[in-house]
């Protein structure tokens, strides 16, 4: 049987892990009486725990907010896990958190049992990072777009688009993605009636948070990534382009990353590719990499481009069968 300050320890994790607990289901865990899971219960709210029991048939035991942080367990791989997040934040991809994530990955490795220790410092010394891509986020912005969110709550803030024109907004938020580049708020524009995407760089901040609004079905039945990546990968380009590609789409999926086009079955054999470019010589280099049969249907402009690649190669691959070449040679 636990002692009982590790049978409190053992009630502190499992209540730390999930939402709700029903009484009998927690002191079956604990191997308990339920009256000794209630004396438990009554000792970490007295050490500052935020316990909160209710009863009926649905009724247990849940962490609730308190006025201050309580400690936290953490298993293994959920402490490793924190550890290289931290080390993550500390590189500076989310701009004003690279100190404070700092000093909580010391406080965190300062407490590591060794094993622990040994595994993160392997981790931190042989995963090597690249440079960040894409522009750096105000931390305190993005914590104030997440909580209104979460809480449903109106923003108005001013927005640069992509010509540099800055604009008041009022949305009702619905979630935040990351590309892997770039933040985006995904949220309802009040003013436009429709959803819209906002790169979070270009929200000046600070962004004004209002009252509470009725939640709505989000966009692409509620898949945000799938939303931005369409967003993203056609609707801000100069250049809007169709294309079939001789090739079935799970496999071009598998070269085509969600945020540069949108793609769709044809059939078992060919996919459309939407998407969108600054310039038609970006757009056409790009296609003819993929060495794929393809089809241009639209723009005309990109047709005439790509033919005009075409002549150029064949008379580059003509030259090289036919002219020779004289080696330099020193004198």
């Amino acid at each position: 049987m636990l002692s009982a300050s590790a049978r409190l320890l053992r009630l502190l994790a499992l209540l730390q892990a999930r939402r709700h607990w029903a009484g009998a289901e927690l002191a079956e865990r604990l191997a308990v009486h339920p009256r000794t899971l209630r004396r438990d219960i009554e000792r970490l709210r007295e050490l500052g725990y935020p316990v909160e029991a209710s009863s009926g048939v649905a009724g247990g035991y849940a962490f609730r907010p308190g006025r201050a942080l309580p400690p936290l367990l953490l298993d293994d791989d959920e402490a490793l896990a924190v550890a290289i997040a931290l080390r993550t934040a500390a590189s500076g991809r989310v701009g004003g958190i690279e100190e404070t994530a700092l000093r909580a990955v010391v406080k965190l490795e300062q407490v590591m049992p060794a094993r622990l220790r040994r595994r993160a410092d392997a981790l931190r010394t042989t995963i090597v990072p690249l440079d960040s891509i894409g522009p750096v986020v105000d931390a305190s912005l993005l914590a104030t777009l997440a909580g209104a969110c979460r809480d449903q709550l109106t923003l108005r803030f001013v927005y640069t688009d992509i010509r540099g024109t800055a604009s008041e907004r009022a949305v009702d938020p619905h979630g935040v993605v990351h590309t892997g580049s770039r933040w985006y708020l995904v949220a309802w524009d009040r003013d436009r009636a429709d959803w819209r995407t906002f790169r979070i760089d270009r929200i000046v901040p600070p962004a004004t948070v209002g009252a509470h609004f009725a939640p709505r079905p989000g966009p692409e039945g509620g898949d945000l990534k799938a939303f931005v990546s369409r967003a993203i990968a056609v609707s801000p380009y100069p250049t809007q382009a169709r294309i079939v590609l001789h090739a079935p789409r799970e496999a071009m999926a598998e070269r085509i990353p969600a945020a540069y086009g949108v793609l769709e079955a044809i059939d078992a054999q060919r996919c459309l590719l939407q998407c969108g470019a600054h310039a038609l010589d970006q757009l056409a280099y790009w296609l003819l990499a993929f060495d794929v049969d393809f089809e241009v249907l639209a723009p005309p402009e990109l047709q005439a481009h790509l033919a005009r690649a075409g002549e150029r190669a064949h008379r580059a691959a003509g030259a090289g069968g036919t002219a020779a070449i004289t080696p330099h040679r020193p004198t």
